[in-house]
């Protein structure tokens, strides 16, 4: 029972920092060409092997 007391405000505190992160991404507009990616990876032509 005395572990509760520990990791009940731990897991609280874990889950607003979670929290705090996400909002921040947002913010700083982490999100905002979810799609242009995966457009952009079929498009471009990306070739590993070295140049000669």
């Amino acid at each position: 029972m005395n572990v509760l007391v520990i990791l009940i405000p731990v897991s609280l505190l874990l889950g607003g920092l979670g929290l705090a992160a996400f909002f921040w991404a947002i913010g700083h507009r982490q999100f905002e060409d979810p799609e242009g990616d995966s457009y952009r990876i079929l498009t471009e032509d990306y070739d590993d092997r070295p140049k000669e």
